[in-house]
Protein backbone atom coordinates (compact mmCIF):
# COMPACT_ATOMS: atom_id res chain seq x y z
CA UNK A 1 0.00 0.00 0.00
CA UNK A 2 2.97 2.47 0.66
CA UNK A 3 4.49 1.86 -2.34
CA UNK A 4 0.82 2.91 -4.32
CA UNK A 5 0.89 6.10 -2.29
CA UNK A 6 4.00 7.00 -3.14
CA UNK A 7 3.89 6.18 -6.53
CA UNK A 8 0.43 8.68 -6.62
CA UNK A 9 2.54 11.03 -5.24
CA UNK A 10 5.16 11.18 -7.64
CA UNK A 11 2.58 10.71 -10.01
CA UNK A 12 0.27 14.10 -8.68
CA UNK A 13 3.67 15.87 -8.23
CA UNK A 14 4.80 15.22 -11.93
CA UNK A 15 1.76 16.22 -13.20
CA UNK A 16 1.59 19.88 -11.04
CA UNK A 17 5.62 20.48 -12.52
CA UNK A 18 4.47 19.52 -15.79
CA UNK A 19 1.58 22.29 -15.97
CA UNK A 20 3.56 24.88 -14.21
CA UNK A 21 6.33 24.18 -17.11
CA UNK A 22 3.36 24.51 -20.01
CA UNK A 23 1.46 27.44 -18.07
CA UNK A 24 5.26 28.99 -18.58
CA UNK A 25 5.60 28.03 -22.36
CA UNK A 26 2.23 30.08 -22.52
CA UNK A 27 3.07 32.73 -21.03
CA UNK A 28 3.01 35.84 -23.58
CA UNK A 29 6.23 37.35 -23.82
CA UNK A 30 6.59 41.29 -24.70
CA UNK A 31 9.52 43.17 -25.74
CA UNK A 32 9.42 47.04 -24.70
CA UNK A 33 11.53 49.49 -27.15
CA UNK A 34 12.77 52.12 -25.20
CA UNK A 35 10.68 55.70 -25.34
CA UNK A 36 11.25 58.38 -27.89
CA UNK A 37 10.85 61.99 -27.35
CA UNK A 38 8.20 64.28 -29.58
CA UNK A 39 9.39 67.90 -28.08
CA UNK A 40 6.95 70.59 -29.50
CA UNK A 41 9.89 72.79 -28.13
CA UNK A 42 13.07 71.18 -29.05
CA UNK A 43 14.18 74.19 -30.98
CA UNK A 44 13.89 76.36 -27.04
CA UNK A 45 15.78 73.66 -25.26
CA UNK A 46 19.60 73.37 -24.02
CA UNK A 47 21.93 71.06 -23.24
CA UNK A 48 20.88 70.97 -19.62
CA UNK A 49 17.38 70.51 -20.60
CA UNK A 50 18.20 67.54 -23.26
CA UNK A 51 20.36 65.85 -21.07
CA UNK A 52 17.46 65.89 -17.96
CA UNK A 53 14.74 64.62 -20.60
CA UNK A 54 17.20 61.67 -21.79
CA UNK A 55 17.52 60.05 -18.30
CA UNK A 56 13.98 60.72 -17.94
CA UNK A 57 13.04 58.96 -21.16
CA UNK A 58 15.72 56.11 -20.15
CA UNK A 59 14.02 56.11 -16.60
CA UNK A 60 10.23 55.66 -17.59
CA UNK A 61 11.47 52.99 -20.70
CA UNK A 62 12.64 50.72 -17.34
CA UNK A 63 9.85 52.02 -14.75
CA UNK A 64 7.55 50.43 -17.98
CA UNK A 65 9.42 47.36 -17.85
CA UNK A 66 9.53 46.76 -13.97
CA UNK A 67 5.57 47.62 -13.92
CA UNK A 68 5.05 44.91 -16.61
CA UNK A 69 7.04 42.76 -15.10
CA UNK A 70 5.32 43.69 -11.60
CA UNK A 71 1.59 43.87 -12.60
CA UNK A 72 0.93 42.10 -15.74
CA UNK A 73 1.53 38.54 -16.88
CA UNK A 74 3.48 39.42 -19.63
CA UNK A 75 7.18 38.16 -19.79
CA UNK A 76 9.46 41.44 -20.26
CA UNK A 77 12.38 40.77 -22.65
CA UNK A 78 15.74 41.71 -22.40
CA UNK A 79 16.82 44.25 -25.18
CA UNK A 80 20.12 43.50 -25.50
CA UNK A 81 20.17 40.53 -27.68
CA UNK A 82 18.72 42.88 -30.49
CA UNK A 83 20.79 46.18 -29.75
CA UNK A 84 22.55 46.10 -32.82
CA UNK A 85 19.61 45.88 -35.04
CA UNK A 86 17.91 48.80 -32.75
CA UNK A 87 20.91 51.01 -33.14
CA UNK A 88 21.15 50.24 -36.71
CA UNK A 89 16.89 51.20 -37.35
CA UNK A 90 17.33 54.02 -34.63
CA UNK A 91 20.04 55.31 -36.92
CA UNK A 92 17.15 56.24 -40.27
CA UNK A 93 14.29 56.92 -38.41
CA UNK A 94 11.88 57.29 -34.50
CA UNK A 95 11.11 54.07 -33.46
CA UNK A 96 7.91 54.98 -32.26
CA UNK A 97 6.73 55.78 -36.13
CA UNK A 98 8.96 53.23 -38.29
CA UNK A 99 6.26 51.30 -40.26
CA UNK A 100 6.85 47.97 -38.88
CA UNK A 101 10.94 47.98 -37.82
CA UNK A 102 9.52 47.13 -34.09
CA UNK A 103 8.15 43.97 -35.45
CA UNK A 104 11.44 43.12 -36.53
CA UNK A 105 13.01 43.64 -33.68
CA UNK A 106 10.59 41.56 -31.75
CA UNK A 107 11.03 38.77 -33.77
CA UNK A 108 14.70 38.72 -33.59
CA UNK A 109 13.87 38.44 -29.75
CA UNK A 110 11.50 35.98 -30.10
CA UNK A 111 8.36 37.42 -28.32
CA UNK A 112 5.05 37.30 -29.21
CA UNK A 113 4.02 41.12 -28.42
CA UNK A 114 6.08 44.32 -28.38
CA UNK A 115 5.47 47.59 -27.08
CA UNK A 116 6.36 51.12 -28.75
CA UNK A 117 6.05 54.00 -26.24
CA UNK A 118 6.97 57.79 -26.83
CA UNK A 119 6.28 60.86 -24.46
CA UNK A 120 4.82 64.09 -26.30
CA UNK A 121 5.81 67.56 -24.42
CA UNK A 122 3.54 69.71 -25.68
CA UNK A 123 5.26 72.32 -22.81
CA UNK A 124 6.42 72.02 -19.36
CA UNK A 125 3.28 71.71 -17.95
CA UNK A 126 1.33 69.52 -20.35
CA UNK A 127 2.68 66.44 -21.41
CA UNK A 128 1.19 62.56 -22.44
CA UNK A 129 2.92 59.38 -22.59
CA UNK A 130 1.53 56.64 -25.01
CA UNK A 131 1.83 53.13 -25.23
CA UNK A 132 1.35 50.78 -28.06
CA UNK A 133 1.42 47.00 -28.24
CA UNK A 134 1.53 45.18 -31.42
CA UNK A 135 0.47 41.11 -31.88
CA UNK A 136 4.15 40.30 -33.96
CA UNK A 137 2.52 37.46 -36.00
CA UNK A 138 -0.15 39.36 -37.36
CA UNK A 139 1.41 43.07 -37.03
CA UNK A 140 -2.28 44.40 -35.20
CA UNK A 141 -2.92 46.68 -32.66
CA UNK A 142 -3.70 44.98 -29.74
CA UNK A 143 -3.61 47.96 -27.24
CA UNK A 144 -3.05 51.69 -27.08
CA UNK A 145 -3.06 54.48 -24.63
CA UNK A 146 -2.58 57.55 -23.90
CA UNK A 147 -2.09 59.21 -20.65
CA UNK A 148 -2.14 62.58 -19.89
CA UNK A 149 0.63 64.22 -17.26
CA UNK A 150 0.94 67.46 -15.13
CA UNK A 151 4.04 68.43 -14.78
CA UNK A 152 7.35 67.68 -16.29
CA UNK A 153 9.03 65.93 -13.55
CA UNK A 154 10.61 61.66 -12.81
CA UNK A 155 7.61 61.43 -10.78
CA UNK A 156 4.52 62.39 -13.21
CA UNK A 157 6.01 60.57 -15.87
CA UNK A 158 6.68 57.67 -13.33
CA UNK A 159 2.94 57.76 -12.39
CA UNK A 160 2.35 58.10 -15.66
CA UNK A 161 4.14 54.88 -16.70
CA UNK A 162 2.03 53.22 -13.45
CA UNK A 163 -0.86 54.81 -15.10
CA UNK A 164 -0.77 52.83 -18.51
CA UNK A 165 0.67 49.31 -17.09
CA UNK A 166 -2.81 49.86 -14.99
CA UNK A 167 -4.84 50.28 -18.02
CA UNK A 168 -2.60 47.73 -19.85
CA UNK A 169 -3.19 45.17 -17.04
CA UNK A 170 -6.69 45.85 -16.68
CA UNK A 171 -7.59 44.50 -20.57
CA UNK A 172 -7.92 41.35 -20.80
CA UNK A 173 -8.16 41.32 -24.70
CA UNK A 174 -4.11 42.14 -24.94
CA UNK A 175 -3.19 38.50 -23.06
CA UNK A 176 -5.35 36.71 -26.44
Amino acid sequence: MTIIVRALAVFVLCAWLFGRVQAQDAQQSIALLDCTLIDDNAAYNDADTNRIQAARLAMVSNALRDELRLHTPFRVADNAPASDLIASLQRGQDMNACNGCELRVARELGVSRVGVCWVQKISNLILNINLRVEDVDSGATVFQRSVDMRGNTDQSWRRGAKALVDLLASDASVMR
